[in-house]
């Protein structure tokens, strides 16, 4: 039975979106506040704030439009800029959260901002002596260390009561990556590592009934996504047939590509399950999350990029 998004389930719940900015984090950002969540989005693009700490992106998406969105759908979207590598920012970010709002009940660790680092395909399976060192180190602080810092100054305010949800966003789950290599040496040490986080945090936060859980979208059609492919949300099957003059042909598996909303309405079902505990450890995907809770992406399909 299909679950359609409920206004109500997490109307009384404080979530913090951690790189809200664009792709996944957006999508459960807006997914969070379908379901009534006040979500506060984090990351480094803003409209309005400090220009010289923006994205390693040349993109135009910002924290407020991902707040505005939010707020659209349902929920109360409130956009603060937060460059999650510097641990005096996020100290000062759970102050203000602690001031604002006392507590937190969600935290998804989304922070990546390595997509253009890790370089195009055809540079993947480069090996480790050949690929520029500084570039790779900056990929494991961007992927992992962001998490850490996030994790040391914001879950004190999850842990204060049972019930609190910490969801780390990685990209393959943990069978997966245990036995597929995954682009280079960095990439494939950031995605296993995030798994790896769920499963240490959730051994410490079970004990204070609290739960963590890795999250895998699929193919994900995000904004950097859907414009490689020269093509929109609305006409991205396009990409499959070859059509889009001067841009690349997408490959089949794209077929089976999903909105970043997708998984946060999976993330929302589970944040809303009063027996979500039952999750903690665990490395799930997108697909994982909509069999098990019913949610569908937008077009009210499951596809399964990892099937």
């Amino acid at each position: 039975m299909d679950a359609e998004p409920d206004g109500h389930t997490l109307a009384d719940r404080i979530a913090v979106v951690a790189g809200a900015t664009r792709g996944a984090g957006r999508g459960i950002a807006i997914a969070l506040g379908e379901a009534g969540a006040t979500v506060v989005c984090t990351g480094r693009s803003s409209r309005s704030g400090d220009q010289s700490i923006r994205s390693d992106y040349d993109r135009p998406e910002t924290i407020e439009e991902t707040a505005d969105l939010v707020t659209e759908h349902g929920g109360t979207g409130v956009a603060l800029q937060v460059d999650h590598l510097d641990s005096a920012q996020v100290a000062r970010l759970a102050e203000r959260l602690r001031a604002d709002y006392g507590h937190i009940d969600i935290l998804v660790n989304d922070i990546w901002g390595a997509e253009v680092l890790k370089g195009p395909p055809p540079t993947w399976n480069t090996p480790i002596w050949e690929l520029d060192l500084d570039t790779g180190l900056r990929i494991l602080r961007l992927a992992i260390d962001t998490h850490l810092i996030t994790s040391h100054h914001l879950v004190p305010l999850m842990v204060d009561r049972p019930g609190g949800l910490l969801v780390e966003v990685t990209d393959g789950t943990w069978d997966h990556n245990a036995h597929n290599y995954r682009i280079s040496v960095y990439y494939d040490l950031a995605k296993v590592s995030v798994n790896r986080l769920a499963f240490s945090q959730g051994h410490e936060l079970g004990a204070v009934g609290a739960t963590a859980v890795s999250v895998s979208p699929g193919w994900l059609r995000s904004e950097m996504m859907l414009a490689n492919f020269g093509v929109t949300e609305e006409n991205w099957r396009a990409a499959l047939d070859g059509t889009v003059d001067g841009f690349p042909t997408a490959p089949e598996g794209f077929a089976q590509s999903e909105t970043p909303r997708y998984v946060g309405r999976g993330i929302a079902a589970l944040a809303a399950d009063p027996d979500r505990a039952r999750w903690n450890q665990r490395s799930v995907t997108s697909a994982d999350l909509s069999r098990y809770y019913g949610v569908t992406d937008l077009d009210g399909t499951r596809p399964d990029g990892w099937a």
